[in-house]
């Protein structure tokens, strides 16, 4: 027989120290779970579009993010959660990752005026032909 090796499971779990994008888009950590749909979080971002002050919040209005703070106690102080998030890099692996990119992303387009649009589809339109040029050699040749 082979030998089976049981593993905790990679799911994101609602647990102390785990990192949650609230809907407001900004950044919490679990600080305590209050009941099955509630949970008291802290957000001591260093960026202040990111930062939530100690408040409740309920799991239906949060994402679980990969993001988590190693050895958090339960409910641990506004300064001790500061702390831990700035030690584990919170706000620099936030930055990294694709979440963060993609609101950026969204960010730019939405403040674009209308010339700004127009440019863009001009820049989208020369693209695509020289995309097509190339293809059609690469046809051609074959």
């Amino acid at each position: 027989m082979s030998d089976i090796q049981i593993g905790h499971s990679s799911w994101r779990r609602v647990e102390v120290g785990r990192v949650l994008k609230l809907e407001t888009g900004t950044l919490a950590v679990i600080v305590e779970i209050i009941d099955h749909k509630r949970a008291l979080v802290d957000g001591p971002s260093s960026v202040s579009t990111l930062a939530t002050p100690r408040t409740q919040v309920s799991f239906a209005d949060t994402l679980l993010t990969p993001l988590f703070i190693e050895k958090l106690p339960r409910g641990a102080r506004s300064g001790a959660v500061k702390a831990a998030w700035e030690k584990a890099g919170i706000d620099a692996k936030w930055k990294e990752g694709n979440w963060a990119k993609k609101q950026l992303q969204q960010e730019r387009r939405q403040s674009l005026t209308d010339f700004d649009r127009f440019k863009v589809m001009r820049l989208k339109k020369q693209r695509r032909f020289e995309e097509r040029k190339a293809l059609a050699k690469i046809k051609a040749s074959a």
